[in-house]
């Protein structure tokens, strides 16, 4: 049996100063690997440098020229984390047995390729990479994912928990991903529903090798809500529900206001009123708020345009 030929991709912006570490260190990992014969010498690394406002693309530019092994694309402008994960895995889909995607800035051990290299020569066609703990996170960090994961899975959103987009695919795998069109991307939802054989490898997360983190709150938050959006209409479902509650509840107080009107008993007083029109105010706004995400998102799609553009090529 030939070995695999391993296609190892990483979504770059702004990762000037993490990346000739990067690649060092991944280089090397496939060169002992390599050795140990679990892959083909001829496993390559694919960087997807994404619209980065550094000289992200001239540092992949010449480590391609110190060592082919190291490949690049680059987007024609900043389209996101998941379309430049995409890009790289489509544009690495017809030269490799497996891609295995991974940041740039190596807090997912690369070590824990080798695990799921050996998982994938077993059979497995998706590898996904778990972290085995967040004893490294703040304790805001921490309970907010571990909230992310729950508000994700009560919505109906099939993840797997404490994974984020380190993972492996087969040839197969990468084929089959390829026929999902849509425009609005939350790999880690679309990944899982393939249903292909997986397994898991689990590893402990590391601080970043340098520079900053790319995804502060306010971008996880969204990241959220686009996941969340993007494969559950159960928020939809549940204002409806929120409605249905508040009209029994009217039901009631009308009953209450007619008797005290007959028994003249009714006080006249803005406190109630006030209240009831400021909590009913908020909850159609926020029912329009959801309601307005499903639009937009239909509203992107049914469009139709290409989820990236790929300026430059760095695959000799």
């Amino acid at each position: 049996m030939s070995l695999p030929r391993i296609a190892i991709v990483i979504p770059c912006y702004n990762e000037e100063q993490a990346l000739p570490i990067t690649a060092r260190e991944i280089l090397a990992l496939i060169d002992r690997m390599a050795d140990d014969e679990l892959i083909s010498r001829d496993s390559y690394i694919l960087c997807c440098n994404d619209g980065s406002r550094d000289a992200t693309w001239k540092v992949i530019t010449d480590l391609h020229a110190a060592d082919n092994r190291l490949k690049g694309i680059s987007l024609a402008h900043n389209r996101g984390h998941q379309y430049a994960l995409l890009a790289g895995l489509m544009t690495a889909k017809d030269a490799c047995d497996a891609a295995i995607s991974i940041d740039a800035d190596l807090q997912d051990d690369p070590n824990a390729i080798i695990e799921m290299v050996r998982k994938f020569r077993d059979g497995k066609e998706i590898v996904f990479g778990v972290r085995s703990s967040r004893k490294t996170d703040t304790w805001f960090k921490r309970t907010t994912a571990h909230a992310f994961y729950s508000f994700q899975n009560a919505m109906g959103l099939e993840t797997v928990y404490d994974h984020a987009d380190y993972r492996l695919m087969s040839h197969r795998a990468l084929e089959l991903l390829s026929q999902y069109g849509e425009s609005n991307l939350f790999l880690r939802g679309i990944i899982p529903q393939i249903g292909l054989e997986t397994d898991i490898v689990t590893y402990e997360r590391n601080e970043r090798v340098a520079g900053e983190s790319k995804y502060p709150l306010s971008k996880m938050l969204s990241f959220s809500i686009d996941g969340i959006t993007s494969f559950s209409a159960r928020p939809m479902r549940w204002i409806f529900m929120t409605g249905l509650i508040l009209l029994v509840l009217d039901i009631f107080i009308a009953i209450y206001v007619l008797l005290a009107y007959f028994h003249h008993s009714a006080i006249s007083g803005w406190t109630s009123i006030m209240l009831s029109v400021w909590f009913l105010g908020s909850l159609i706004l926020m029912g329009i708020g959801i309601v307005g995400e499903y639009v937009g998102k239909i509203y992107i799609e049914v469009k139709n345009r290409p989820r990236y553009a790929i300026k430059d090529y760095l695959l000799d």
